[in-house]
Order: structure tokens, then sequence, then C-alpha cells
């Protein structure tokens, strides 16, 4: 067997196309992901099949192929466009004597660079550790270093068993701590739910531009940048709309075809901003040939995160890059905003998705003239709290006639909490 390198920048990127035809947007995303991963592409070599090859997922041929191409380029590292099983990985780096990296782990690898924060590192090595534990084969002897080996093993114990036990306790008490972060983040919500601030949350294909507007509706100044996953740790911020109206913008991960699923099941805690928001703004790459492609993948993934029954409002984004296309608001049957075109980069259109999520927050609002008796001053001080008081005249009983916005949900809440409440309602 040979030794694995410890760098691998010298890559040869391998894509076959099985049972349909090869598609120019799917070969350049591969590219630019090995890209940002910090691969050098020395060669792409791509094909077709019917099937994949249960052993070496491509032919013999393509493998010999592939083989001369890593000998003649003296690369050190294969990189597959598609999931492989730990079988075919193995097999692969048997034939080519040097390291091969599936989609999943390139993705993986992406995300351990981009990981900025304390949660989101736990999060991707928790991925990473779910991944290699279907590969143990060797190559793993990091691990051991963690609890120092010797005197560890049990009788007749083989190292492939020590190295699992101690991948399994690593997976263990990454999940412990994630588990304290996401208590965090409930309290964190919790807070926003009794302040009444409903939160949307940004979701889109990768390099969407999802922090670019999230820059341009908060001024956050996030990172932003023209590649795949410039946004792993979700941020949030306060937006003040027109008409005294507010909300939390959270900017989430971007997905992305094939994401793999140890990153949607790390990540969970994360996206939970997403299943628990009520506006999804699902940001589309308007200058993209992909875009219906890209939309019906991020739909995938909410609907794996249980998100796919939450309204959303489509942005098409980067209308600077497509000729002829203005900003504006399109509306369903219904006569609200269903569909959204802006620039992020320039700002066309910031007013109009203003104006849409004003409209979309108006409508769960609920507006009501009350009648309150001198009695009722702690039922007013309530209303003054919880709502927006759009007029209010003292009667000559000395009580209040108040016009009154509130929310749907805090109003429910106070007619189980105020009994007397549906006689004080005139209209």
């Amino acid at each position: 067997m040979f030794d694995r390198p410890s760098t691998g920048e010298k890559a040869v990127l391998v894509h076959v196309d099985v049972g349909v035809g090869p598609d120019p947007e799917e070969l350049s995303e591969f590219k630019e992901l090995a890209m940002s991963a910090g691969a050098r592409s020395v060669a792409l070599i791509s094909g077709s099949r019917k099937t994949p090859d249960p052993r070496l997922y491509i032919g013999r041929g393509k493998a010999d192929e592939v083989k001369s191409v890593v000998a003649e380029e003296q690369a050190e590292l294969v990189i597959f466009n598609h999931a492989l099983s730990p079988s075919q990985e193995r097999n692969l780096e048997k034939e080519f004597q040097c390291r091969v990296v599936d989609r999943t782990g390139l993705i993986l690898d992406i995300f351990a660079q981009r990981a900025r924060s304390f949660e989101g590192k736990l999060q991707v090595e928790l991925a990473q550790l779910r991944h290699i534990s279907t590969r143990l084969v060797r190559g793993w002897t990091h691990l051991e270093r963690q609890k120092g080996g010797i005197g560890l093993r049990g009788p007749g114990e083989t190292q492939l068993e020590t190295d699992r036990r101690l991948l399994n306790g690593r997976i263990a008490r990454i999940r412990r701590r994630l588990l304290k972060v996401e208590s965090q983040r409930d309290q964190g919500r919790r807070a926003r739910v009794r302040a009444e601030l409903p939160t949307v949350s940004l979701v889109g294909y990768t390099n969407a531009g999802k922090s670019t507007l999230f820059n341009l509706l908060t001024e956050a100044g996030i990172y932003a940048a023209d590649q795949l996953f410039a946004t792993l740790d979700p941020t949030l911020r306060r937006v003040d709309l027109p008409g005294n109206e507010s909300l939390v913008l959270a900017d989430t991960v971007g997905f992305i075809s094939q994401l793999p699923h140890e990153l949607v099941a790390a990540f969970r805690s994360t996206l939970q901003e997403t299943t628990e928001a009520a506006l999804l703004l699902h940001v589309v790459d308007a200058a993209s040939l992909q875009r219906a492609v890209c939309t019906t993948e991020v739909n995938d993934v909410l609907r794996q995160i249980g998100a796919d029954e939450k309204p959303q409002i489509e942005i098409f984004n980067k209308i600077d890059l497509v000729e002829q296309e203005q900003p504006r608001i399109e509306r369903g049957e219904d006569g609200m905003p269903r569909r959204i075109w802006l620039s992020a980069k320039t700002g066309e259109g910031a007013e109009l998705l203003s104006q849409a999520l004003g409209e979309f927050f108006r409508q769960e609002q609920v507006l009501k003239l009350m009648k309150l008796k001198p009695q009722d001053g702690r039922l007013r001080a309530r209303l003054f709290q919880l709502g927006k008081v759009q007029s209010e005249q003292v009667t000559a009983q000395g009580g209040w006639e108040m016009q009154v916005e509130l929310p749907r949900k805090s109003f429910e809440r106070l007619m189980q909490t105020e009994s007397d409440l549906e006689k004080r309602i005139v209209a």
C-alpha cells in the first residue's frame, strides 16, 4: 500500500455522465468546487456510462486513462464529481496509487476551511467523522494519538476496531458540545418570540448572492465573495421596515446539488433558523442557466429539514448581469408578492423587497376597534405594549376607544388570557 500524502494540491478531476448527456454548467461547478478546496487542476477527464461500475465506478479503460495521467502529471490527488462507496474509493486508490476524494469529501473539505465559529467547526468535524467512519481502513491514526493509543486496546482488538472506538468516542463528545450550543440558540429564539419579532431566513443555492443581499438590507458588512460556500456560520440582524415594522433576518449556509447527508444532519441546529422562520426569501441567481435546477435542489434540501411548507418569496438576484431585466414585483392570484427581481450588488430593487416584506407581515396583523372601561387601564397598557395604537379617544365614561393593530398570534394569546376582551371589541 501507498502512504497517504499530507498535501494534495495537484489534482486530476474525473466526471462521468451516468445515464444523461453532458452538462457544461455541472462541469463548471465541479471545477469551481475543486478550486475552492485549494486543488490545482492539472487535467479533467470526462466520460459517460449507462450505469456506474460497482468496483471502480468508471470502466477499466477510463481507469487506465486516469492512471496514466496521474503518473504523467505526478498528481497527488484524484477528485471524483460523484459519491463513491467506501469499497470503490479503496479500489481506486490501489489502482492510482494516490489519494482519491469523492464529491462528498470535497464539499466537507471546503466546509472545514470556511468554518469560523466554534459551532461551525464542531458541525463540520462531526460531518467529517461520520463520513470517514465508513472508510476506516488506514490513514486515520491521528485519532489514536488523541487518547494515547497504547494501553487503550482491549484483548484481541484490531487496529480497525480501536480506530472505530476512538472515532465513536469523539463523535459522542462533539454531539454533547453541540447540544449545549443548541440550547443557547433556543434561548435566543424564545427571546425573539417574546419580543414578537418574526424571523426571515435567506435560503438559496451557494453563490446566489445571499450574503450580499443580507449586507444590503442590514448594513452588517459580513463576508461576501463570488465563491462557493462563502458563508457557513449563520448571522442574524434586526431590520426595520417602513411603517415601524421590524424583523430578524438570518443569513444561512448555501445549498448545492448532492449536498452530503452528513452535512445536512450536522448542520441541523444551524438550519433550525430556517425551519422556525416565519418567511423564507429564496435567493436565485437570475443570470444562471441552471436556475430552475438550482431552485429544485434547494427545495429538496428544505424538504429534508422540514421547511418545505414555509411561505416563500423568490428573490431573482443579479439582474445587473441579465440584459433587459428591470427591478419588479411579480404577484400571485391573491395579489401578494411571489417573486422579486433585483440586484443586491447595485441596490436596484431593494425598496421593492422592503415593500414586499411589509405587505407580507401586514397580512399577519389584525386591526381591531376596542372600547375600554375606566378600570381597563392594565389592558390598555398591554395593548400599547403588544401592538400599534393607530388612534385613541377618551370616552364620556372616562374609558378609551382605541384602534389597534396587533400581530395575529399576540391577538390570539390575548383572547385566551383576557376573558372579557371579546366584549370590548367594537369592530
